[in-house]
């Protein structure tokens, strides 16, 4: 065996090791996470308590450089820790992984930006919200930006946001859609977050009047999406992740986690449970509830396996450059699909269990509630996923979205 081979299959080895007390950390959290699920639902914020306990746990360092005191893993830990958050509450979880993407999103800025964020901060914690929805106008130096940013997901706790601009010339003609990064302390958060489900996400609005951004704190996101970044060019294979498939991934783990908290519920429950108005004094007994048990699991595991599929595509490419359009095509659309499977299951699994799964204390119903609003994200739309693959697969050039 080679030298160079030697050190590859020992920092792979390392790479496993950390992923795996990574992992240990954040399944260890999910008694905690259980615990204040209730509390952060009705306070519509995650508990300070759980916050502080995921920052202990390394969650919001995952995607951050080494040289800024992160872990800088890899996308399959983001996923893997997500949905082990997941298990133990969604909101939670979801907070989490958006605080670590958004971070990582943070290092394909220029190394000024990098700079303010992570070295006088370490643990600065970004949020965001790619949708375009403020305007930024050219002045010296850089731009005036104004602007309504829906939904920030963990909000309260952030130190950054990095939000969506429409980015106008002189003339006022829009030339650009870029992301900027702006301080916390420079927005105000308005209460808007009243939903069905994902309560404690307290994903709030943000609004910005006025703020001057500096031109090292602005990312074009066509030029993102190419694999364009305009940060320095180091050893840092993370960073050269692509753009699109790593902000949809993302969003499975949380999902993937209640998916699996709900199998866990309805399973336990049925070793005991009556199937009532039945000659089965256990679900367990019924042939009826064993196929509905099956049919739910293989859907989960079905998402499982496009979503980790996927992100081992992510992660095996980050070394070598940005994934083809067809591949990103096809990474969206799975990322989709594998979100509509789980609540698929979800809603088999509480088929199961019964009318006792809404009440107000099982926790099966706030599964079913967060499950159902975070798979309504916009990057998770089967329709759309399915409309760019097909087209892909189909040779027709139109582009729907840059978050592909």
């Amino acid at each position: 065996m080679t030298s160079a081979r030697r050190d590859d299959e020992a920092s792979a080895q390392s790479k496993r090791e950390i992923r795996a007390e990574l992992v240990a950390r954040a399944t260890a959290l999910q008694p905690l996470l259980r615990d204040q699920a209730a509390r952060g639902e009705s306070e519509r914020v995650v508990p300070k308590e759980v916050v502080d306990a995921l920052a202990e746990a390394g969650v919001f360092r995952l995607l951050t450089p080494k040289r800024h005191g992160g872990h800088e893993t890899d996308l399959r830990t983001l996923t893997e820790v997500s949905q082990a958050l997941g298990a133990g509450d969604g909101s939670a979880a979801w907070v989490g992984m958006i605080i670590s993407v958004t971070n990582w999103l943070a290092c394909l800025f220029p190394d000024k930006a990098q700079e303010e964020v992570f070295g006088a901060d370490p643990d600065a914690r970004v949020t965001g919200v790619a949708a375009p929805t403020g305007m930024g106008e050219r002045v010296p130096g850089g731009w005036r930006v104004s602007g309504r940013w829906s939904y920030n997901s963990g909000a309260p706790y952030a130190t950054w946001a990095a939000v969506g601009v429409l980015l106008k010339d002189d003339s006022g003609a829009v030339t650009d859609q870029g992301l900027v990064l702006i301080p916390a302390c420079d927005l105000t958060i308005e209460d808007t977050w009243h939903t069905a489900g994902m309560k404690a996400t307290a994903s709030n609005t943000l609004i910005g009047q006025d703020v001057f951004v500096p031109e090292h704190r602005v990312l074009s996101v066509p030029a993102a999406a190419e694999g364009a970044y305009p940060r320095s060019h180091r050893d840092e294979d993370l960073y050269g992740s692509t753009f699109g498939p790593m902000l949809l991934l993302c969003l499975v783990g949380p999902l993937l986690g209640l998916g699996e908290a709900a199998l866990d519920l309805v399973v336990k429950a049925a070793a005991a449970k009556p199937l009532s108005f039945t000659v089965h004094g256990r679900q367990a007994d019924s042939v009826g509830v064993q196929m509905q048990v099956a049919e739910a699991a293989i859907k989960l595991e079905t998402a499982r396996l496009h979503t980790y599929r996927a992100v081992t595509e992510v992660d095996q490419a980050a070394a070598s450059g940005p994934l083809d359009y067809a591949a990103r095509a096809h990474i969206r659309a799975q990322a989709g699909y594998a979100a509509q499977q789980i609540i698929e299951a979800i809603g088999i699994l509480l088929d199961a269990h019964g009318s006792s799964a809404f009440a107000d204390a099982s926790p099966l119903q706030r599964i079913w509630r967060d499950a159902n609003t975070a798979a309504r994200h916009a990057g998770l739309v089967p329709a759309v996923g399915l409309e760019v693959h097909g087209k892909s697969l189909l040779g027709i050039g139109e582009r729907v979205s840059l978050m592909v």
